[in-house]
């Protein structure tokens, strides 16, 4: 049996074992005449502004059931909420949310957040399920929904599948409509938008030694074309543009001589359409965020080690001369949303920290002093959210999971939807605290 071979059992064995575990514990927990502390709680979403990655089996599953940080059971929520969705800022300082998981449900529906309101409301159902899709404004407003997993309504359900389609949202008509279709399914894959207005596709090519491939989706035709393949990355990560138009790629490649993954970056240049190494990351991160900075720099925080474990570290990657170097110590953290804010400081919210567990914490970077420091806190722990810039500087964080062990992905008995967060919240950088705002509403399938 080769080594990946045995990786891939002993992932099997772990993963049956959860199973096991979790069922004593889950009717423990729900036993006639108690109140469970704790919901279980699904995992997953990655936008073109944020990459949140799954383990190759799409839903990433500890040996045992964790608890949350918090002991107090989550606050009621009156609707389903989302995780695995995408949020991108309109021309007209909307939020569009679509897809993504609800509970153990694959969603098609999509809603508005108007910030002048402070309210989500129901807009046009993209044509398939998508969960872990990518989103991506074209230079004319409308919206590129590529990729993610499809399949039946029930995340876990034998037939999901890794989805080659896209579908345009047009503001003016609330609607979806079907447009070009990739070549290969990618899986994780992130969306960059170029600077000729085209849209660079990555992911992963689903075998597990192959190279991720990469296709360009040309708005003007409504097509998606080959471009260069990686050179030395397997899994993705983030997709960064950079002031020269190039991206930055970060992700990792399994080395069977280890056996392990090892962290790779490579720049795409869309002149030759080919890619190239960039100067090697100090460890393996998967789950981590990249930022642009203002001086053209690339911060790249946090994400989990080989072991699953969140790192408290943070490098940046400077162009100038194609190498990574360390930067201030962050708190452990994966799965989290990085933002950058005007002025050039970036707020980095949530995801899991040191013990696996959602975090509710927030720090802000900056770039002047290479540091750290903390600022308030969101109203509830979160994980695999949204994170979107508004256009008055606030930032709308929506959704994700209130508990990242996925346990509740694996039990068919599950009816909770706590695991998948209705609530939103605004940061304002002026008072550096976080306030709730109107909660996820269309998510019904």
């Amino acid at each position: 049996m080769s080594a990946r071979n045995g990786r891939m059992v002993a992932l099997v064995l772990i993963v049956v074992a959860a199973v096991a575990l979790y069922g004593v514990w889950h009717q423990s927990q729900s036993a006639p005449g108690t109140t469970p502390s704790t919901s279980p709680t699904p995992i997953a979403s990655r936008s073109s502004t944020s990459s949140v990655e799954p383990s190759p089996a799409l839903v990433s599953t500890p040996a045992a059931p964790i608890m949350p940080s918090n002991p107090a059971s989550p606050p009621p929520q009156a609707n389903a909420g989302r995780t695995g969705h995408t949020a991108t800022l309109l021309a007209d300082g909307r939020v569009l949310i679509a897809g993504g998981q609800s509970g153990q449900r694959i969603l098609a529906t999509a809603e508005l957040y108007d910030p002048a309101t402070g309210k989500f409301s129901p807009t046009g159902s993209m044509s398939t399920l998508r969960w872990r899709a990518t989103a991506t404004r074209l230079a004319d407003g409308r919206v590129l929904v590529a990729g993610g997993v499809g399949g039946p309504v029930q995340v876990g359900a034998v037939g999901i599948s890794i989805l080659a389609t896209a579908e345009l949202y047009d503001p003016k008509t609330g609607r979806f409509t079907p447009t070009g279709s990739m070549a290969t399914a990618p899986v994780l894959e992130t969306a960059t938008l170029l600077r000729d207005g085209k849209v660079l596709v990555i992911g992963s090519g689903g075998a597990s030694d192959s190279l991720a491939t990469a296709e360009i989706y040309d708005p003007a035709r409504g097509d998606f074309s080959a471009t260069g393949s990686m050179t030395a990355t397997q899994r993705l990560d983030t997709a960064t543009l950079l002031v020269d138009g190039s991206v930055l790629v970060t992700g990792s490649l399994f080395d069977q001589s280890v056996p392990f993954y090892r962290p790779s970056a490579e720049l795409y240049d869309p002149a030759s359409g080919r890619f190239k190494p960039a100067g090697p990351m100090s460890t393996y991160r998967d789950n981590a965020t990249a930022t642009l900075l203002n001086d053209g720099r690339v911060l790249i925080v946090g994400g989990n080690d080989e072991g699953g474990f969140s790192l408290a570290s943070a490098e940046l990657y400077d162009p100038a001369v194609n190498a990574f170097s360390a930067t201030g110590t962050t708190l452990a953290r994966s799965g989290q949303t990085a933002t950058w804010l005007p002025g050039g400081r970036v707020l980095v919210a949530g995801g899991g920290d040191g013990t696996r567990t959602p975090a509710a914490s927030a720090e802000i970077y900056d770039p002047a002093s290479g540091r750290f420091s903390a600022t308030g806190s969101m109203g509830m722990a979160r994980r695999a959210q949204t994170a979107t810039l508004l256009g008055d500087g606030r930032v709308l964080i929506a959704g994700g999971e209130a508990d990242i062990g996925g346990l509740g992905l694996l039990d068919p008995s599950s009816t909770s939807d706590l695991s998948s967060l209705a609530s939103a919240e605004i940061y304002d950088p002026a008072s550096g605290t976080f306030s709730p705002t109107g909660s996820l509403t269309a998510t019904s399938t």
